[in-house]
């Protein structure tokens, strides 16, 4: 038996806080469907949009060690079953605050979140430790949705979103999902993947990713905390993984009153309606730098979204895949004008580049 705190939560009220044994925290009426986006500048409908089928999220907290979890099910209306997606944070973002609104996305498109904490704080585990912590997180929030009153979970197609030190952690889980007795991953968005100074999880390569795998890569023109370094290296040596894309998310500084950023922080977006209360280093930064804007929708919500429904149905390809003006697509401006669009590199750039630098080494040897 574990104690978890139970919050129930209205659109424009107090949060009313009650403290009760074995419960869930109880969101309602947040996403308010019938009042159309609830976000401003978010799309009514498609990958990203807020056509939402539930209105609740059930909230249970089994985090209190460091492979611990915290899990979101879809509820208003309580489905019997949902698919999965596992969701791992930055380092030292071990409150799901820091992408509440995300989780929220989510789970009203009718998935199950479970959310690894994997660090006891900033010092402990070191860094190789949280794949092990990781994968128990996974495997224990299966075993409870399998039991009764939640809802059951569809493991077969699981997908996996990574921030930052997460997608360290997702393609180390992917290439050894055998070893750790973790679900198979069919899709994976890593968003801003990178470790820093730290090593610890890294693979050499990643050419032993599953073949049949869905990979979508982001990095931003403006990350100075991880930079593109981690997320080329994946793009690069997965080479037995055909189904990737790297895509350049750029800043646009355009607008008139404000700018589109391409920080390590756009893929926060912060919800005090699942803060924990820790406040950390990384906790206060999400605090300062979180921003919802067109970045979150037609950039991470829109990945996430589109390579769930392709790794799950085969649809929506063209948002995620193929260097498409839908994949590219990064919102209007208040005037009219596109956001800067985002740039897209696929395995047959990789072919022709390496194809450019055979010629001009033969070229030499000729000289």
């Amino acid at each position: 038996m574990f104690n978890i705190k139970r919050y129930t939560v209205k659109i424009q009220r107090r949060i009313v806080r009650m403290f009760l044994s074995v419960s869930p925290i109880v969101f309602k009426g947040m996403f308010a469907t019938a009042q159309g986006a609830p976000f401003p500048g978010q799309p009514d409908s498609g990958p990203g949009g807020a056509d939402y089928t539930h209105q609740s999220v059930l909230f249970f907290d089994v985090a209190t060690t460091a492979d611990g979890y915290w899990l979101f099910e879809p509820a208003d209306p309580k489905p019997d079953s949902a698919e999965v997606v596992v969701f791992l944070h930055g380092y030292g973002a071990y409150n799901p605050m820091a992408y509440g609104k995300w989780i929220k996305h989510l789970v009203a498109k009718g998935n199950i979140v479970i959310y690894p904490r994997y660090q006891k704080n900033l010092l402990w585990p070191r860094p190789n430790g949280f794949p092990k912590n990781a994968a128990k997180g996974i495997r224990d929030a299966i075993d409870l949705l399998q039991q009764a009153d939640h809802v059951s979970p569809k493991i077969e197609k699981v997908v996996y979103i990574a921030h930052s030190y997460g997608g360290v952690i997702a393609t180390n889980l992917a290439a050894n999902w055998e070893k750790y007795k973790v679900p198979k991953p069919a899709g994976m968005l890593l968003a801003e993947p990178g470790s820093g100074p730290f090593k610890g999880a890294r693979l050499e390569n990643y050419a032993g990713l599953p073949s049949d795998m869905n990979l979508e890569i982001v990095v931003g023109e403006d990350d100075y905390v991880v930079g593109s370094e981690f997320g080329r290296l994946v793009f690069e040596t997965a080479v037995n993984t055909p189904r990737r894309n790297l895509v350049l998310q750029r800043r646009d500084t355009s607008g008139h009153k404000r700018w589109v950023l391409a920080t390590h922080s756009e893929p926060y977006a912060y919800d005090l309606d699942f803060d924990t209360g820790l406040r950390n280093y990384t906790a206060q930064r999400v605090l300062l730098t979180s921003r919802l804007n067109e970045v979150d929708f037609f950039c991470y919500w829109k990945f996430s979204d589109a390579l769930i429904d392709y790794s799950r149905k085969g649809i929506c390809e063209e948002y995620v895949f193929g260097d498409t003006p839908e994949q590219r697509f990064l919102g209007y401006w208040p005037d009219g004008r596109p956001i800067k669009e985002m740039k897209v590199f696929t395995p047959e750039y990789l072919e022709e580049l390496g194809r450019k630098r055979q010629v001009k080494t033969q070229e030499e040897v000729v000289k």
